[in-house]
């Protein structure tokens, strides 16, 4: 009966001991699987949303006159709308803009600002010759003038100087004669606006020294003066510009110009 009990007594120990063990792993192990599980009231992660849909759309210039205003213009563009993409097309003067319809309506509308008809101004030069103090005779050089272009004006001779002689297959030889130009010459460039104009202009005065024979010299001399320089008009009153000497005389030319808008 003793040895009974002694075996019962190690098998109720033994299975004490594994009850013990497997109650213990259950606490151990429960707390990390809860972990894992989301916290209460958390929410999940939002997608992002998809970027607007672009459009590409053509606009074609109707007012501009050189490279650069094309130019010009893309670069504004690209200044005030950096996300949308501008491609000028010189050939065509056209802009391709691939854009949001967002950016497409404000390109448009910049675009309408900057893409306008250029000013117009006629220029009066006078040239009035001067000797002795005495005003003797005036005359009057009229030019139309884009705001932003070289206008040029010429009158006089166009004067031939052998530059070289160009020898043939022949025994006889031919010379090569360039042509220059002798007289008056007015170049002026109008920029700003109506209300604060600048006028950059040269205006050259040349003649021929006088007659040479070919014996001598077969290239002739030409005397020349030259006004350059900038100066802010104002609209119907004449401003001065200089003066030149009249080469070979004791005269002088004042020069006055003066500005007037056109449309």
């Amino acid at each position: 009966m003793r040895l009974i009990g002694n075996f019962i007594g190690r098998r109720a120990a033994k299975l004490a001991a594994v009850t013990a063990f497997f109650t213990l792993a259950f606490v151990m192990f429960a707390p990390q699987a809860g972990a894992q599980s989301p916290p209460a009231g958390s929410q999940p992660c939002e997608a992002r949303p998809a970027p607007p849909p672009e459009t590409i759309q053509t606009i074609f210039l109707k007012n501009i006159t050189q490279q650069n205003d094309l130019n010009d213009i893309a670069t504004d563009l690209r200044n005030v709308l950096p996300r949308a993409k501008i491609f000028p097309m010189q050939s065509q003067n056209a802009l391709t803009l691939r854009a949001t319809d967002e950016d497409l309506a404000a390109a448009q509308k910049l675009i309408a600002d900057l893409d306008r008809p250029r000013k117009v101004y006629r220029l009066t030069f006078t040239t009035t010759d001067v000797e002795d103090g005495k005003r003797t005779a005036s005359q009057h050089y009229v030019l139309l003038a884009l705001a932003g272009e070289r206008t040029i004006f010429k009158q006089g001779s166009r004067v031939p100087i052998v530059i070289g002689t160009v020898q043939k297959q022949t025994t006889a030889q031919s010379s090569e004669i360039q042509y220059q130009d002798v007289g008056l010459s007015i170049e002026a460039t109008v920029t700003g606006s109506p209300e604060n104009l600048v006028l950059r202009s040269k205006i050259e005065q040349s003649s021929l020294a006088g007659e040479r024979t070919a014996a001598v010299a077969p290239d002739p001399i030409v005397r020349q003066s030259v006004l350059q320089g900038s100066a802010e008009l104002a609209q119907n009153r004449p401003t001065v510009l200089g003066s030149l000497d009249i080469p070979g005389t004791t005269r002088h030319q004042e020069i006055e110009v003066s500005a007037e808008l056109v449309h």
